[in-house]
């Protein structure tokens, strides 16, 4: 809790930005792909509008995306096509918004069964007055996930920010085979939802990137490497992102189950 007793939602605006490019490499127009009758970005922004959140708007970079937002009436602007992140177009778009908000989200549209939950736990962290950026990880369960290059693990201290994160296994548990390690440490994977304080986020999308960075391909390695902290928030609730048409597969099997998430 703040110092006056109250929440820093109950205190401040929140606006959370969905970026949203038609040119994926892994899938073009993934953002609008239709799941059981709606798009993947509608349903993005069904979700996040159902948290405690001000304001929701999608940022595109594709006449088609925009238009067929304002088909069924979602918040939405054209952003630069020249963005070479999400955290970039998510930018652009907080500067034009007035009022500013004080805390932004960043939702990736390939997430159309995102909680409630989710939101609510990075906008928790920022009770702490101390808190720049925030982002989420939950444990690890299996072995594939721990060995998988395609899902980020992060390590933190005891305050819970971010000390590193890679797509190796971290940290090495010495003296233990690979199979024993999940039962000897606690491994977490991120989850790549952030919020950031606006004025943070102006800033870090001017820093030059840096060579832990250019070597992991994860792009918070640079905030960390010159000195912002990012606040972890520990979640036991599941996401699931939509990278490729197997992914999408994937998720129509289990749309029902999915569709009633909170």
């Amino acid at each position: 809790m703040s110092e006056r007793g109250r929440s820093f939602e109950a205190m401040n605006r929140i606006a959370a930005i969905i970026p949203a490019r038609y040119a994926s490499t892994r899938f073009p127009g993934k953002p609008l792909v239709d799941i059981a009758g709606k798009s993947m970005i509608r349903r993005v922004y069904e979700r996040v509008s159902a948290a405690d959140v001000d304001e929701v708007w999608v940022a595109t970079d594709d006449l088609r995306i925009l238009d067929h937002v304002q088909s069924w009436g979602g918040r939405v602007m054209m952003t630069s096509a020249h963005h070479q992140s999400g955290t970039e177009r998510c930018a652009e778009a907080v500067a034009r918004l007035h009022p500013q908000p004080d805390l932004v989200l960043n939702v990736q549209g390939d997430e159309p069964f995102i909680r409630k939950g989710h939101l609510s736990a990075l906008i928790a962290c920022f009770d702490d007055p101390q808190v720049q950026i925030a982002s989420l990880m939950k444990p690890i369960a299996t072995l594939a996930e721990l060995n998988s290059p395609h899902l980020p693990k992060v390590i933190v201290n005891r305050q819970r920010d971010a000390l590193y994160f890679s797509r190796q296994a971290v940290p090495f548990v010495r003296d233990q085979p690979v199979e024993e390690w999940l039962s000897r440490h606690t491994f977490y994977k991120h989850i790549g939802l952030y919020a950031f304080r606006s004025a943070v986020l102006e800033t870090i999308v001017k820093l030059p990137p840096t060579p832990l960075e250019l070597a992991e391909k994860l792009e918070q390695l640079r905030w960390l490497e010159h000195g912002y902290r990012i606040r972890m928030a520990i979640t036991d609730i599941e996401q699931f992102a939509i990278d490729t048409p197997e992914d999408l597969q994937r998720c129509l099997s289990l749309i029902d189950q999915l569709e009633h998430t909170e």
